[in-house]
């Protein structure tokens, strides 16, 4: 939309309404000495026209690279045409759960179906209308099991996303918690025993991802059954939920709560957001859970109809009494991941084989170079790690020949120093894997 700026009719209209002379009399109460009474250096406005061919030329040097190795949390995968020509029409066309049920009917029963389409993936009894963002939903769900427990420690196993385990520190700060970590052993999985030795009546929750940072697949029902043994509750995490289209979801393997980040499902690579943050529960915690549920009735003619079934958030005068103070949702990431999901249907778990395929591939390639070896021997799902001679320059040589190269360890985890998470997933063809291995091996 074109900006259209007030009149000078209107701007007179608003100044009399107002009873001032001028727009400088609304800052009134700014002393003079901390007003500007200029923008030095501040180009010359442009034409509508002049402005659009500036942009273009901005966006121009954008390159976008048709190879990217890179998953960590964001990952590439093919969008169907129908996801973005859905989300785009006008009746859908916003971030926001509707506030007025009654005239957003269709924006509520994609939410309807959203909220079932991940309960079914999760194997879980309920998901919400959508949190912020993977990391977010984690933490929330941390939060909920301190609170309902009135427990103060929160286990965490150091395998998660480095950016999650920074947000669940936050709000575990905020909310007088305290975090501990729990070491990975040489397979790539949690240490079981280090976590048995970790948990007492103090802990409120264990929170953990499969597939983890490291691509490996963790086993959710041993660490289910440890974390019940305390009273606390398991909190499962995933970054890519493509997997769930032929792994056995969290949910049926014991977790309370299955969280992560929905990027995966029909949302863009778009520099880092917007994203889609996923929360399912067990229908017992209905009543605790942050965000919004939406839910289906019939009206006084027995016509079926959707509604927001349960609203707990703080803006509907809550405040202290509220689940949560998260004030953001994604409700147009999450209709992308209904049509993503709706368009797919069963054929997820065929793009899900397709991801473990490829990435099979591409470590057995790398693998035989000299130099390179496996770091774990979990099996994984799209997600890999490997050593390798140098993991910088194995990068920059990549980013040479316009590849985007493997997630460097070393920062997050220094004692990984050296070895490099690589991604592969249905867009990578056999002939980009074959490329890839033929650069690093010269």
């Amino acid at each position: 939309m074109d900006y259209c700026p007030h009149t000078s009719d209107d701007i007179a209209r608003m100044q009399a309404v107002l009873g001032i002379k001028s727009l400088d009399d609304l800052f009134a109460d700014i002393p003079r000495k901390f007003r500007l009474d200029g923008l030095p250096g501040v180009p010359a406005p442009l034409s509508e026209q002049e402005t659009l061919s500036f942009m273009q030329a901005l966006a121009a040097k954008n390159t976008l690279p048709r190879v990217t190795l890179t998953g960590a949390g964001a990952y590439a995968h093919y969008i169907p045409a129908v996801v973005g020509h859905l989300v785009g029409r006008a009746e859908f066309y916003t971030a926001y759960t509707p506030y007025q049920a009654e005239i957003s009917q269709g924006l509520l029963q994609a939410i309807y179906e959203y909220q079932t389409m991940i309960a079914h993936l999760t194997g879980t009894e309920i998901a919400n209308a959508s949190l912020y963002d993977g990391a977010s939903a984690a933490a929330e769900a941390a939060m909920l099991c301190a609170k309902m427990s009135d427990r103060p420690r929160l286990v965490v196993a150091r395998s998660v996303h480095p950016h999650y385990r920074q947000v669940l520190q936050t709000y575990a700060w905020a909310n007088g918690c305290s975090v501990t970590e729990v070491p990975y052993r040489a397979s790539g999985r949690v240490d079981l025993p280090a976590l048995a030795a970790l948990l007492d009546q103090d802990v409120a929750a264990v929170i953990v991802q499969s597939p983890n940072f490291f691509g490996c697949l963790e086993e959710i029902r041993p660490l289910a059954d440890e974390t019940h043994r305390c009273g606390a509750l398991l909190v499962a995490a995933f970054t890519d939920g493509t997997g769930l289209g032929i792994l056995k979801p969290a949910g049926a393997c014991g977790a309370d709560f299955v969280v992560g980040e929905g990027q995966s499902f029909g949302n863009p690579m778009n520099y880092g957001g917007p994203y889609l943050g996923i929360f399912a529960a067990r229908e017992k915690y209905l009543r605790r859970i942050p965000g919004r549920l939406a839910g289906a009735t019939v009206d006084k003619n027995g016509r079926r109809g959707f509604v927001l079934t349960l609203q707990t958030r703080e803006q509907h005068i809550r405040r202290e009494k509220a689940t949560s103070n998260i004030c953001s949702n994604e409700a147009l990431c999450a209709l992308a991941a209904c049509v993503y999901l709706a368009a797919l249907g069963k054929n997820l778990a065929r793009l899900a084989r397709l991801n473990v395929d490829k990435a099979q591939y591409l470590k057995n390639r790398l693998a035989d170079l000299a130099g390179w070896s496996e770091v774990f021997s979990a099996p994984g799902y799209n997600e890999f790690t490997l050593r390798c001679p140098d993991a910088r320059a194995a990068n920059e040589r990549l980013a040479a020949e316009g590849i985007v190269g493997g997630y460097d360890l070393r920062a997050d985890y220094p004692e990984l120093d050296g070895a490099l998470v690589l991604c592969a997933t249905e867009l990578l063809s056999r002939e980009d894997m074959d490329r890839v291995a033929q650069i690093l091996k010269s």
